[in-house]
């Protein structure tokens, strides 16, 4: 090791080595160090936390917890603060819990003690909860946290889809799409009937559920990104009121009612400020406060199954309850992606604007991982389809995805090619399809070089291939109309896709 380097800089050297030579080497030279030397080497127990924890082999783990434990008796603090927080990458059992909560037993130090609360976060067991209740000078950020940790292994949490929601008819559920499709999700929402539309605005829409419901009611709607029971509105104040409306909206009796009907096993949340960073402090303060005001309802940021997300709007703050549901529900389908590949709610809404036709032949020139070609196959009567695409590994996602959607008996066909061969590499005549369903290339990520021409291409081959009555969806990335005659457009939703704004349109074939 240099001498002279800052412990980052150490840190760093000694993070880039193979496992076995900073465990036979750099371990036993630490060991025999002066407490100086030590004292100034102490980035090698960080290191050996991490570099074990990705490469060290297993055998060798009660070695290198036995160290470490051993680490927690140094009469320097220093190197015990550093070896409690390497501890929990190793992984930590009831001897090495024992021996954290004698430390925190004789330590003197608020310091530790601060420290010792951050590993008890991580690791805390049953043994760890009932010291840190009886000691009552842990933080409620420990004291949560350590009881969300006992509650994951003995309460696994999980949200419950079928659960029919009861007296809830004046709930606001907030449904939050792209901007420019709330017109195609409040048209599905109509359709349904299961909820009422009261409110639109960009990017949400706003409903009630005027009878009974499950989660899985939302779910069967497809066109919306994320769904939210809306808990209160925090109007703008000073930091300790907002603090303690916040914490009021989450443990008020309406939230314990709603988490309490659709989770099994304990209640875990994670506190999001929507848009502005980590807020680490203001998660605290919210999180420790609606604890203190509800002690059932756990902050925990590890795989909980509930999200409470803080959306600042024109009126103040709304507290919102989301479920955490990976993968969606919606799209058990999705054995593989594609870089720039549709978001699922796009393809539905385009698959929607289509509309539906009996004996439909649809044709995705660049098809991704398949979703427009799998959300229109699931509103019926489609016979045959057809995906197109230049990447080969982009094929083959989309047969699979297409295969795991198990849909109704239809004939699919995947191939490799540029779009503009694929009517004479399929012999398909002209005026065979019936429907042209696409979210082209936009040039965004990956440079087209001539992106404008590769549109009028489209738009000269739907005219050619559509029969009339057929329609054209896609997504145009230009402010241009088709230049074939007989290809009129009937509908236009200028969408948000991620900072820029595009043309959802349809066109129908009116003649050949």
């Amino acid at each position: 090791m240099k001498s002279g380097n800052t412990a980052k800089d150490l840190y760093k050297q000694l993070r880039a080595l193979p496992w076995p030579e900073l465990w036979a080497e750099h371990v036993p030279r630490f060991d025999r160090a002066t407490p100086r030397e030590r004292f100034d080497t102490v980035a090698v127990i960080r290191a050996v936390g991490v570099v074990f924890s990705e490469s060290g082999p297993a055998e060798q783990k009660d070695d290198v917890k036995q160290w470490l434990v051993g680490l927690l008796h140094d009469p320097e603090e220093k190197i015990r603060r550093y070896a409690m927080a390497a501890l929990p990458k190793i992984g930590v059992g009831p001897a090495e819990e024992a021996e954290l909560l004698a430390l925190l037993q004789k330590t003197t130090s608020a310091r530790e003690e601060k420290f010792l609360g951050q590993t008890f976060d991580k690791i805390g067991g049953e043994a760890t909860l009932e010291a840190i209740e009886a000691d009552g000078s842990f933080s409620p950020k420990t004291v949560q946290r350590v009881k969300a940790s006992v509650a994951r292994t003995q309460s696994p949490s999980s949200i419950r889809l079928d659960r029919t929601v009861f007296d809830f008819s004046r709930v606001r559920i907030h449904l939050r799409g792209r901007r420019g499709l709330e017109a195609i999700m409040r048209e599905e929402i109509e359709a349904q009937g299961k909820f009422r539309v009261v409110e639109v605005s960009p990017g949400l829409v706003t409903v009630t559920a005027p009878t009974a419901f499950t989660l899985a009611d939302l779910f069967a709607l497809r066109c919306f990104g994320s769904v939210a029971f809306v808990l209160g509105l925090v109007k703008p104040a000073d930091e300790a009121a907002s603090t303690e409306a916040l914490a009021a909206a989450i443990a008020s009796p309406h939230a314990q009612r709603l988490l309490e009907a659709l989770t099994d096993g304990a209640i875990r949340y994670r506190l999001e400020f929507i848009g502005k960073g980590h807020q680490r402090a203001a998660v605290r303060r919210v999180t420790d406060r609606a604890y203190t005001l509800c002690p059932r309802i756990l902050n925990d940021p590890r795989e909980a199954p509930w999200a409470i997300d803080i959306h600042t709007t024109g009126e103040g703050q709304s507290v919102e309850l989301r479920p955490r549901l990976t993968p969606d529900p919606r799209h058990p389908y999705r054995l593989g992606d594609v870089p720039a590949a549709s978001h699922p709610p796009l393809a539905a809404c385009m698959a929607r604007l289509a509309g539906r036709m009996e004996n439909e032949t649809v044709w995705d020139p660049f098809c991704g991982s398949g979703l427009e070609l799998i959300e229109r196959a699931r509103l019926g009567g489609v016979r045959r389809v057809h995906g197109t695409d230049l990447s080969a590994p982009a094929i083959d996602i989309a047969r699979r995805n297409f295969t795991a959607a198990r849909l109704a008996p239809i004939e699919a066909r995947f191939t490799c090619c540029d779009f503009r061969d694929f009517p004479r590499l399929e012999s398909l005549p002209p005026h065979s399809l019936t429907l042209l369903i696409t979210n082209p290339p936009l040039g965004r990520r990956i440079p087209i070089p001539n992106l404008r021409g590769l549109i009028a291409d489209l738009f000269a081959l739907a005219a050619r291939m559509l029969q009339p009555g057929g329609r054209l969806v896609f997504t145009n990335p230009f402010p241009m109309e088709s230049p074939e005659p007989s290809l009129k457009l009937q509908s236009r939703h200028v969408v948000d896709l991620g900072g820029f704004d595009c043309r959802l349109e349809v066109y129908w074939k009116t003649a050949r």
